[in-house]
């Protein structure tokens, strides 16, 4: 007697096979499940989502942070070593990202297919590490540069509307799925989970009521547009604080100077932010048993002997090196260390306002006790206006004004209106983060503004003037990036939240409309339906059908659905057609 072996069809399904083998390396069909997923796998698909949200605001705060890289890298290389800081971080955080983000996805798409999410162990190591070194960066920042952090509801003040409304549309594609599960699960499982995509879903539709940004008003209300001071020049164009550096911001229309100043060994202010000179000059050449000495150290003889600008084009700090032309390159290799008397003359002729911070010497330098009057004595003897320098350093305040009344006093401390007017300052330099909207008054300057959102934000809320290190980048912002009616603003709300909850109703329906045919398809005996079907068929079909049902009884495989696939579909319509 023939023994006939049970034949079995299936049909490719290349999609599926990707999504369970790329997440959980199940590439074979026996492999997947469409069993409840296991509370361990629950566990660390809650570990995934943490990770994915704290990526998340982790990229954002690099994104954001742009504006600040300059201000980071001189903490990252105290040593006097130029290197790019940003640069490791902002390459694994958008790989980690990237990676975290897709495996999102694929158990979007195990739950949306009804498949049992079981994450390779390999894919477990990769959160694993992805978490750690997010939470280990975050506790870096928050040690080292703590202050940077304020960067993120700034920014939200020109990015919360748009994210807003990013954060509406991906919550309500989700609702896709949200509501595949609710239609399957049972009724506890189904009014815990539509009572917490309700909450998620209601909280966007009122988030607006808390965004705040001073884009959003009339127009007719605007200030006129913030003066530009260059901080240190235009360090992203020329070396900074030399000569040439300056010379190029004022091409760049600014209407003031910002420098660094220290006191050199024989009593000469001069530009220098930096405490060695290792970083901006040749001094490992031409001085290499000093190059470790603080840059007061010098006398004014052995600083104008350093290139300062060589280091520039050779380690392109800001990857502009490529965008200057020959002649600029030859002179930015011949740049030196600049004075402050060489500055204030630029600005004089110019007739550009200068503010520069005076960095007191060491103990031990002869000037240490004289430094406020040596730096007068530099002002006066250059001739510039009084009233277009602005003075910041508080020591003998009360003397320096009784010698040079016409000097705009000015605070780099924040402090309140009374001992302002008590101290006879009339102007303040603050970082931006350090000043609320309802602070902003006239005689304000924020240092360092270089992103054009950040400048229209500022510029929406009345601030007078900036302190960049990108002149040439706001150069080219003209007006605010955007600038919204407060009832535009409304209208586009409340639009987006009533197409939001149109969908959204609309997917429900439609799937518990798509549950419903599909329940009363599975009211009839698959097996009945397709042995009445197969009166029409050749007999040889028949013998093959009955082999299914005959090998799917005595070995519980499954389903007829499972076992024939698309063919159920066919002579399930021909038995109802009968």
């Amino acid at each position: 007697m023939v023994k006939h072996q049970p034949l079995q069809v299936y049909e490719r399904q290349l999609c599926l096979s990707c999504i369970t083998g790329i997440y959980g390396c199940r590439w074979k069909r026996y492999q997947r499940s469409h069993d409840d997923t296991t509370k361990w796998e629950l566990l660390w698909s809650l570990i995934l989502l943490l990770t994915f949200c704290l990526l998340l605001v982790w990229f954002y705060f690099w994104w954001e942070a742009h504006n600040d890289y300059s201000e980071f890298n001189f903490l990252y290389n105290r040593s006097g070593e130029w290197s790019d800081g940003t640069v490791p971080i902002l390459a694994t955080t958008a790989a980690g990202f990237t990676y975290i983000a897709f495996l999102i996805v694929l158990a979007l798409c195990h739950v949306a297919l009804g498949q049992q999410l079981n994450l390779h162990w390999l894919h477990k190591i990769g959160v694993t590490a992805a978490l750690l070194t997010t939470i280990i960066g975050v506790i870096s920042v928050n040690q080292t540069w703590a202050q940077e952090w304020d960067v993120i509801p700034i920014s939200l003040q020109a990015t919360g509307p748009f994210l807003h409304i990013g954060a509406l549309a991906a919550v309500t594609a989700l609702s896709w799925i949200v509501a595949g599960q609710v239609t399957r699960a049972e009724k506890m499982f189904q009014v815990v989970v539509v009572l917490l995509y309700v909450s998620v879903l209601l909280a966007l539709y009122v988030v607006p009521l808390h965004i705040t940004s001073p884009c959003i008003m009339d127009p007719a209300t605007l200030k006129p547009r913030p003066a530009v001071i260059g901080h240190q020049g235009a360090p992203m164009l020329a070396p900074e604080n030399t000569i040439w550096s300056f010379q190029r911001a004022l091409q760049m229309n600014v209407t003031g100077l910002e420098a660094d100043v220290a006191i050199s060994m024989d009593g000469v202010p001069f530009l220098m932010r930096d405490f060695t000179l290792r970083r901006t000059t040749d001094v490992e050449k031409v001085f290499p048993d000093r190059q470790m000495d603080e840059a007061s150290l010098f006398n004014w003889t052995d600083l104008q002997q350093l290139n300062a600008g060589r280091w520039f084009l050779k380690d392109d700090p800001f990857w502009t090196v490529n965008t200057l032309l020959q002649r600029e390159k030859e002179r930015i290799a011949n740049q030196t260390v600049c004075s402050l008397e060489q500055l204030l003359e630029l600005a004089s002729y110019h007739n550009s306002t200068v503010v520069f911070r005076l960095r007191r010497p060491p103990p031990k330098h002869p000037c240490y006790d004289s430094w406020i009057n040596d730096t007068l004595q530099a002002v006066q003897q250059s001739g510039v206006p009084q009233s277009l320098v602005m003075w910041t350093p508080d020591d003998n305040r009360a003397q320096v004004r009784q010698l040079a009344p016409d000097l705009i006093q000015t605070s780099v401390v924040k402090r309140s209106p009374q001992v302002l007017e008590q101290s006879g300052i009339s102007s303040l330099l603050l970082r931006y983060n350090q000043v609320s909207r309802e602070e902003i008054h006239i005689n304000l300057t924020l240092y360092t503004v270089n992103e054009p959102w950040l400048y229209s934000v500022l510029w929406c809320s009345g601030v007078s003037s900036v302190s960049s290190e990108a002149p040439h980048v706001l150069l080219k912002v003209p007006y605010p990036i955007w600038l919204m009616r407060p009832n535009v603003y409304c209208l586009a709300w409340v639009s987006a939240d009533l197409i939001s909850f149109a969908v959204v109703i609309g997917i429900f329906i439609f799937q518990y409309h798509m549950i419903y045919r599909m329940s009363g398809m599975r009211s009839y005996n698959p097996e009945q339906i397709m042995l009445n079907a197969a009166v029409r068929r050749s007999s040889g079909d028949i013998n093959v059908m009955k082999e299914k049902l005959i090998f799917s009884v005595r070995n519980g495989v499954g389903s007829a659905e499972e076992l024939y696939g698309d063919s159920y579909d066919y002579y399930a319509n021909q038995g109802i057609s009968q």
